[in-house]
């Protein structure tokens, strides 16, 4: 291992546009999160405010707009082979405030179905453009921090709006909060009119080089399976199974926690409090993993200790164990999931690169991606209701060793062709 002395500041081999590009981004994106954050801490309080009937329809509302980001992704990317990317992040911006701005009017379900599915397609605009300028912007000498930079500061929007959105409704109610929020998620404008580069505009063959029988040639290729693998099953296990599972964990092997002077800490309010120091650190902790994979031996041995120690924390936490070891165990694997999302996102973009065809691959990827995290609740639930709640974790540790066995055969095959 290195020494710290010849170690590389995390900026040195960054260009500073790039950096800039990233951090503007990762605002814009930030300012835009927190409303959508708050609703899935506020709404499942307030849905009687809001105009709807029966919990059933929180469900579908903090759901549809993962579901619509599938038909939504190939459509976006059609849409930026048209208009450049800082139109596109402008435009994210505007329909993310105005729809948080309508939640505070809405009250009716249908209505709500509608702005949901709006928010979803703001998050594609968000999410694509993103990926797309920051592969373009970076070589991989830099890509891991730039990703790593623009995915830590983008969890300060979430944190925002978890800490804030509950806070506030209860004291302002949900309009008043939903009012505010939006207003908020306008500022995003700023840095983007300010600081985003104009840029030219992308011409048709850029952004549409793509086919079915394109898309047929990328599966052929090792590498691109892969990555793709990568994406699905990392966003299914912390996405989806990881996070809808976290709170009836937390109850199941924890519940509620005695504090000093006779307080008491609920389940749901621990469980919100660890998915917190998540997105707390993530500002400073993804850019690390990115930038340490960034160096000479590359992205796949910080990859595979990831998925070996997620593996392991995850499947371990289904035991019982004390309590202060279960939480290690539990803030292990979201160490690890920091990770993995960075890692997994400049891994594609590399790839990408590599290949050619970036905007088709980072599309591709995006849509697999979104895939997992709506599989991933579903998955959870089922297996609960059949075998119990720790099955829902012990399910998500043999998928991330079945990835690591697949990183690992990726090396040996890589060796041998050298």
């Amino acid at each position: 291992m290195a020494s710290s002395a010849s170690a590389p500041s995390p900026a040195a081999d960054c260009p500073p546009q790039a950096l800039r590009l990233a951090r503007v981004m990762a605002a814009m994106t930030a300012f835009c999160l927190i409303g959508d954050t708050m609703l899935y801490i506020a709404l499942p309080l307030c849905w009687r405010q809001c105009g709807l009937d029966a919990l059933w329809q929180v469900g579908v509302l903090l759901a549809v707009n993962r579901l619509v980001r599938l038909p939504l992704n190939p459509l976006v990317r059609r849409l930026y082979a048209r208009i450049s990317r800082r139109t596109g992040m402008l435009l994210a911006v505007l329909l993310a405030a105005g729809t948080t701005l309508l939640y505070a009017v809405a009250h009716s379900f249908a209505v709500w179905l509608l702005l949901r599915c709006l928010w979803g397609l703001a998050w594609t605009l968000l999410r694509l453009g993103a990926l797309f300028a920051l592969a373009e912007a970076s070589d991989k000498a830099n890509r891991g921090y730039l990703m790593g930079s623009y995915n830590g500061l983008v969890r300060l929007g979430s944190l925002a709006g978890m800490l804030g959105g509950g806070l506030l409704a209860d004291l302002f109610g949900f309009a008043a909060v939903a009012s505010l929020f939006g207003a908020i998620s306008l500022l995003g404008l700023l840095p983007g009119l300010c600081w985003l580069p104009t840029g030219e505009r992308p011409t048709a063959a850029q952004g549409l080089e793509a086919g079915t029988l394109l898309v047929r040639r990328h599966l052929r290729l090792p590498a691109m399976r892969r990555i793709f693998a990568t994406g699905f099953l990392v966003t299914l296990v912390f996405q989806g199974i990881y996070a809808a599972s976290l709170s009836r964990m937390v109850a199941l092997h924890v519940g509620d926690v005695a504090l000093a002077g006779g307080l008491v800490m609920g389940c749901a309010t621990l469980a919100g409090l660890l998915q917190a120091l998540r997105w707390g650190w993530e500002p400073w902790l993804a850019p690390w993993f990115g930038r340490l994979s960034d160096g000479p031996r590359g992205r796949a041995p910080v990859l595979r200790v990831c998925l070996l120690a997620g593996g392991l924390s995850l499947g371990l936490v289904a035991l019982p164990l004390p309590v202060p070891c279960w939480l290690a165990l539990l803030l292990l694997s979201q160490v690890c999931a920091t990770g993995l999302s960075t890692l997994a996102d400049a891994t594609a973009s590399d790839t990408a690169v590599q290949h050619g065809h970036p905007t088709l691959t980072l599309s591709s990827y995006t849509f697999i991606a979104d895939c997992g995290s709506a599989v991933g609740p579903v998955l959870a639930y089922t297996l609960q209701d059949w075998l119990g709640m720790d099955a829902a974790f012990v399910a998500a540790a043999v998928l991330l060793f079945l990835l690591l066995g697949c990183w690992r055969r990726g090396a040996a095959g890589m060796r041998k062709r050298d």
